[in-house]
C-alpha cells in the first residue's frame, strides 16, 4: 500500500484533509495527529474497517478503541445516556484530551470489534484542529488507538512512526509534534463518582473540581491479570516499552534516588554493562554513566519527551536504561503510569 503524505506543519492543507476523509469514508486507515499522541484511525462504524485498525498494530482484540467525535450530535448516536456529572464534564473539559467510558446503545451502532465487546464505549472530542476536522468532513466518528506497533512507545511525531506504520495506512496527516506527548485521561462515572481508568493530561486534581468523589482505578499503577476485561485502552498490556530493558527509580529525596541510580550504574559497569539514564536536566551531572539523557525540566516537558527518547534506547545498544521516576501528584501520575508499563514494572521506590 502506498500512503499519501500530507505535511500539515506549516499551513493546514483543507482540501488535502478532505482527501484524508474521503479514505476514511471508503473504509481505508488514516494517520492523523491529535493534541495527545497521533493515532491511527477508521470508520467507527465500519466493523472491516475497524479490524484493519488491529491487524496493522498487532493489537489483541480484548483491547477496546476510543472513539473520536467532532460534535455533540455524534455522542448522542452512540451512547445509551448521559448523566448530569458526565456533561458537567463534557462542558468543562470537551474539547480536550479527556475520554469517558459511557453505556453504549446497541449493538448495532458501533461494532463490537471497537468496544471489545463491552456494553459501554470510549469517546473523546479531540482539540487538534487537523484531527477535527478530519472527523467533521469524514462525518463520521472516528476508531483510533495511537499510532504505534502495540507494545511499542506512542508515536508524538511523524518522524518516529513512519517506518512502522507508512505501508498499512492509505493516507498520513503530518501536523509535527504533538502538544501534549500522553494519551488522554480516560474516566468512568458510577453512581456519581469519576473512576480514573487511564491518567493524562486531564488531573485527578482537575476532576476533583468537578464532582466530590475521584478515585483512581488500582490497575493504573498495578498489573492486570490475564483474564480480566479492561474498558480503556493502556491498561492490560506491556505498552510504551522500548525492546531494551528499563528499570524506573524514584525517591521524594532526590539525593537517594541519585545515589541508588549510581549504585546500579556502579555495579553493572563492573559487569561490564553500559548504562543508559534517563534524568531531569539539573541532575544528569549527578550520574557516573557516560550516557545520560535528558528528559525535561519540568512534568509538562517530560510528558512530551519521554515517548521519543523511549523510541530512540534501542539504538544505543545498551544493557540497562535507568529512568527517574517523578511524583505522582498531577500529571505525574500519568507520567508513573507510562514508564511502570515501559519497565515492565521493574521499579523500585525509596523512601
Amino acid at each position: 500500500m502506498f500512503a499519501k503524505y500530507s505535511n500539515q506543519k506549516e499551513k493546514i492543507n483543507f482540501e488535502e484533509i478532505e482527501e484524508a476523509a474521503q479514505k476514511i469514508q471508503n473504509g481505508e486507515l488514516v494517520l492523523f495527529p491529535t493534541e495527545t499522541v497521533y493515532g491511527i484511525g477508521a470508520n467507527a462504524f465500519d466493523e472491516i474497517a475497524v479490524k484493519k485498525i488491529f491487524e496493522a498494530k498487532g493489537r489483541a482484540g480484548d483491547n477496546p478503541l476510543i472513539v473520536h467525535i467532532s460534535n455533540l450530535q455524534m455522542v448522542n448516536e452512540i451512547v445509551e445516556e448521559i448523566s448530569d456529572l458526565e456533561k458537567k464534564l463534557i462542558e468543562k473539559f470537551w474539547p480536550g484530551p479527556l475520554t469517558i467510558i459511557f453505556k453504549r446503545k446497541s449493538k448495532d451502532v458501533i461494532p463490537n470489534v471497537v468496544t471489545a465487546n463491552l456494553n459501554t464505549v470510549g469517546i473523546r472530542m479531540p482539540s487538534n484542529l487537523i484531527a477535527k476536522e478530519l472527523i467533521q468532513r469524514a462525518g463520521v466518528p472516528i476508531a483510533a488507538p495511537s499510532a504505534n506497533v502495540s507494545g511499542r512507545p506512542s508515536g508524538t511525531k511523524i518522524e518516529d512512526i513512519i517506518e512502522e506504520l507508512q505501508d498499512k495506512v492509505s493516507y498520513i496527516l503530518d501536523g509535527g509534534l504533538t502538544d501534549i506527548g500522553l494519551e488522554s485521561t480516560v474516566i468512568r462515572v458510577e453512581e456519581n463518582k469519576i473512576n480514573i481508568l487511564r491518567p493524562g493530561k486531564i488531573t485527578k486534581e482537575q476532576l476533583e473540581e468537578v464532582a466530590n468523589e475521584v478515585e483512581v482505578d488500582s490497575h493504573v499503577l498495578g498489573k492486570v491479570e490475564k483474564n480480566e476485561k479492561v474498558a480503556s485502552p493502556g491498561m492490560k498490556y506491556r505498552h510504551y516499552a522500548p525492546n531494551t530493558k528499563c528499570m524506573m527509580v524514584y525517591s521524594e529525596d532526590e539525593d537517594k534516588m541519585i545515589s541508588r541510580i549510581n549504585e546500579i550504574t556502579l555495579g553493572m559497569k563492573q559487569e561490564g554493562k553500559k548504562i543508559l539514564i534517563l534524568a531531569k536536566k539539573k541532575n544528569l551531572n549527578n550520574y557516573i554513566s557516560e550516557i545520560k539523557w535528558n528528559m525535561g525540566e519540568n512534568l509538562n516537558e517530560i510528558a512530551k519527551n519521554i515517548f521519543t527518547l523511549l523510541r530512540k534506547v534501542d539504538k544505543e545498544q545498551v544493557d540497562l536504561v535507568i529512568i527517574e521516576g517523578v511524583g505522582r501528584n498531577g500529571l505525574g501520575l500519568a507520567i508513573t503510569n507510562r514508564l511502570i508499563r515501559a519497565c515492565a514494572y521493574q521499579y523500585e521506590i525509596i523512601n
